[in-house]
C-alpha cells in the first residue's frame, strides 16, 4: 500500500471512529497542554513533549503488513488553513517484528525507503537496541514490540527528538520511576 493509500485509508478510519465516538473536542488554545497526549498508547506513555509542539491530538488503530500500528498524532493548525504533524508516536506489534534487522526491513518497507541506502545510525532506548535517522527513531522492546517516534525535523532539533524517544516509557516503567 502506497502513501497516498495510507493516508486516504487512515483518515477513513477516523471518520468512523470520530461518527461512532461523537464529536471530537477542539485542540487547546496555545498549543500543547502538559497533559494532552500524556496517557496511556498501547501500555506506553509519553513523558516529554517538545515545546511548541501541535495541541490537535488524535489516536489511530491499523494494521499494515500483518503487524498492529497504534499510534498517537501531534497536529498544529497552519496559519494559511489546514494541519501539518508535529510528532508522531507508533508502538508496533507483530511477529514480523522478531529482530531488529526484521524490524528495520518491515520499516524500510512501510516508509518506502531503500533498505541499503537508509541511513541509520545506532540509538539505545535503556537496555533496548535501535536505530535514528533526521526526524525518526525506532527500537526494539521486546521480540514483536518496537516503539517509533517521528518528531518534525524543520522544527525540532535532533535533541528534542531524543529527548522525546527516551521519554516513552512502558506503563510498569513509568510507574515504577515516577
Amino acid at each position: 500500500m502506497g502513501m497516498t493509500a495510507r493516508v486516504l485509508f487512515t483518515v477513513l478510519v477516523c471518520t468512523v471512529l470520530a461518527v461512532g465516538i461523537g464529536p471530537v473536542p477542539p485542540p487547546p488554545a496555545g498549543g500543547a497542554v502538559k497533559g494532552v497526549g500524556m496517557h496511556e498508547l498501547a501500555g506506553f506513555t509519553v513523558g516529554h513533549l517538545p515545546e511548541g509542539v501541535g495541541g490537535q491530538v488524535s489516536d489511530f488503530h491499523t494494521e499494515w503488513g500483518g503487524v498492529a500500528f497504534s499510534s498517537r498524532v501531534w497536529e498544529r493548525e497552519l496559519p494559511d488553513g489546514g494541519y501539518t504533524v508535529d510528532l508522531k508516536l507508533n508502538v508496533l506489534r507483530g511477529e514480523r517484528l522478531g529482530d531488529l534487522p526484521s524490524v528495520r526491513a518491515f520499516l524500510s518497507e512501510y516508509h518506502e525507503r531503500d533498505a541499503a541506502a537508509w541511513d541509520l545510525r545506532p540509538f539505545r532506548h535503556g537496555a533496548a537496541a535501535g536505530h535514528r535517522t533526521d526526524g525518526l527513531v525506532f527500537w526494539l522492546v521486546e521480540p514483536g514490540l518496537v516503539v517509533e517516534v517521528r518528531l518534525d525535523p524543520a522544527r525540532f532539533g535532533e535533541s528534542e527528538l531524543t529527548a522525546t524517544a527516551l521519554g516513552v516509557r512502558r506503563v510498569e516503567q513509568a510507574k515504577r520511576s515516577g
